[in-house]
């Protein structure tokens, strides 16, 4: 009895390890459709004021009521159209301007969803006629909301727990046939109402999810009826009216107490492939490249991962059932135990089969398994699944041991022949010890452990967007998470005069080898724009021994730049910045600037 509470305290702090596991990962989702390009692009600045916007991303995206809000140099909202598609593309959205706009830098901040359900944003900038100073680079409104994405992150990595006992020790006990499986009962219906209750909590929180909003503000009528009409909402009623079926299946089974029929087994597979369905129709699997395949491994995937650290679950839960000091297991565990190790087995077989494939969808090239956070993750996930295949093999070997017949001995008497007693035969080496099943469950312990880490990885991989997406969208010269990667670099200067101080900000666009156009503003004391007779501004590898290069500013009317300067090779300059505010009084600040190819 001592022995099974000191088990019972090793689940629950099992249990409490994954919640702060579950606690300390719960961070925004990466973006996962990257901004390809914009028109206008980021930083121009146009003769005449354009009639619309239109941004093109590397999947398709998903609209809101308030995906697109222009802001004009003072900071005021411009009243814009409303936003869509352009017809026939889905991964390019458009927002229609006024027909007159006055001079000086507009800023628009855009937030979508991408097709695998999770939201984008960033911003952009473009000037009509001449850049000014703008105090909007980025709507604060347009953030992630923390407790809403921390909510709904957990929400997330229960509901996969949550289906993972639940279809698992549906299997187990589907497969491995346990004559006595009441003990199953309390964890099998805990696991489902955990999963009706993050599913539920997933819905509610959709609309402030994509939205950027707090979580109550998933609680009104329109949010819910806004849930309803996306595609993510669509899928998350699905899967609570298929836990439904589900439930009313389960009580109809009880009065099964030994084999249970076959078309039974049969409606529940249906029901589970069905449910998993749910989440590869709204993770990656649902963008990007072959896409029909890529939703049928990620079900087979999510089916096998359920199969194996479920039924581990189930195992564990089994094999506590049997007394650690027994000389000789039950008669049911070895049976149990062979058939779970052949179930297991063929769980591994497709989880490698299918992960195989998935990381290459995801990847694209092998510099993007250590050159991005997905194949970093992918590198972790990898090095827990080799941990959980050693520590499984273990338990394969505890498991042939204990399904050993034990040694009869003989009884009774030897007839001897004429001839007398024949020499007696050489003693034969003792018979190894079998086993208890107190060894079987510590191993199967630590497997459940380090699958629970596993599985922690594979939900944060859904999470994180793609190696090959983030190459598409660094060949594209934008930003992963939509952001322009422009290098805006902002330097407070003081020449030691009174009113000889402020700041310049300096602009290098597109930030990458070769053609960039250089822009300069400089802010006076009181925060506003500051005439100054000359700016200077040069740029110096030191490590490479090139520079200093001018950019050759000139003055525009307000700011400085240069349309085109030309940066031949990669890496961290030195950026030197000379203003000139009399003409005797001037000083040269510097910063790093960080150049990518």
């Amino acid at each position: 009895m001592r022995d099974r509470h000191g088990w019972a305290r090793r689940l629950t702090v099992l249990c409490a390890g994954l919640l702060l596991a579950l606690l300390g990962t719960a961070a925004p989702a990466s973006a996962h459709a990257a901004l390809r390009g914009t028109d206008p692009a980021d930083g121009t600045v146009l003769r005449s004021a354009p009639r619309q916007v239109t941004l093109t991303f590397t999947e398709s995206v998903g609209l809101l009521t308030d995906s697109f809000r222009v802001y004009d140099p003072r900071n005021h909202r411009v009243r814009t159209g409303e936003a869509d598609h352009v017809p026939g593309r889905s991964d390019i959205a458009r927002v229609t301007l006024p027909a007159r706009l006055g001079t000086g830098t507009y800023t628009l901040a855009w937030r979508v969803v991408s097709a695998d359900s999770h939201p984008v944003s960033g911003a952009l900038t473009f000037s009509v006629g001449r850049r000014t100073a703008t105090t909007a680079a980025l709507a604060p409104e347009r953030t992630e909301d923390p407790a809403t994405t921390t909510l709904y992150n957990i929400a997330r990595y229960v509901a996969y727990l949550a289906v993972a006992l639940l279809l698992g020790t549906a299997a187990f006990v589907a497969y491995c046939r346990p004559r006595a499986r009441d003990h199953l009962r309390r964890p099998a219906l805990a696991a489902g109402w955990t999963l009706v209750a993050a599913t539920a909590a997933l819905f509610l929180l959709r609309a402030p999810y994509e939205e950027g909003t707090g979580p109550a503000s998933g609680l009104g009528l329109s949010a819910v009826a806004r849930t309803v009409a996306t595609r993510p909402g669509e899928l998350l009623v699905a899967r609570l009216l298929l836990l439904a079926v589900a439930g009313a299946c389960a009580l109809s089974a009880r009065r099964w107490r030994n084999a249970i029929p076959r078309r039974a087994v049969l409606a529940a597979a249906v029901l589970a492939v069905a449910l998993c369905l749910t989440w590869a129709a709204a993770e990656h699997a649902s963008a990007g490249l072959q896409v029909p395949v890529a939703i049928v491994s990620a079900t087979l995937h999510l089916l096998a991962m359920a199969a194996w650290l479920g039924g581990l679950t189930a195992l564990l839960l089994t094999l506590r059932r049997t007394a650690p000091d027994e000389p000789a297991p039950a008669a049911t565990t070895p049976h149990v135990a062979t058939r779970f190790s052949r179930l297991a087995f063929a769980s591994v077989t497709v989880l490698v089969a299918t992960g195989v494939y998935q990381s290459w969808r995801g990847l694209g090239s092998w510099p993007a398994l250590t050159g991005t956070p997905y194949g970093r993750l992918l590198l972790a996930k990898l090095a827990a699944v080799t941990l959980l295949l050693a520590v499984a093999s273990r338990s394969r070997r505890w498991t042939a041991r204990l399904a050993e017949p034990a040694p009869v001995p003989r009884a009774g008497l030897v007839p001897q022949p004429a001839g007398g007693p024949p020499p007696p035969p050489e003693p034969e080496p003792p018979a190894a010890p079998r086993p208890s099943p107190d060894r079987l469950r510590r191993s199967v312990l630590a497997e459940v452990a380090v699958g629970v880490v596993v599985l922690v990885l594979t939900t944060l991989l859904t999470s994180t967007l793609p190696g090959r997406a983030a190459a598409e969208a660094a060949r594209s010269g934008t930003a992963v998470a939509g952001i322009p990667a422009a290098s805006v670099t902002t330097i407070p200067f003081d020449v030691g005069t009174p009113g000889g101080h402020g700041k310049v900000q300096v602009t290098l666009d597109p930030g990458r080898v070769g053609a960039n156009s250089v822009q300069a503003v400089v802010y006076g004391p009181d925060g506003g724009l500051s005439a100054v007779p000359e700016v200077r501004i040069t740029l110096t590898l030191a490590d490479r021994r090139i520079g200093p290069l001018d950019t050759r500013v000139t003055d525009r009317g307000g700011y400085w730049a240069a349309d085109s300067f030309d940066v031949p090779l990669p890496g961290t300059w030195t950026m030197k910045v000379m203003v000139r505010v009399s003409e005797v009084d001037q000083v040269t600040v510097s910063r790093t600037v960080r150049v990518v190819r």
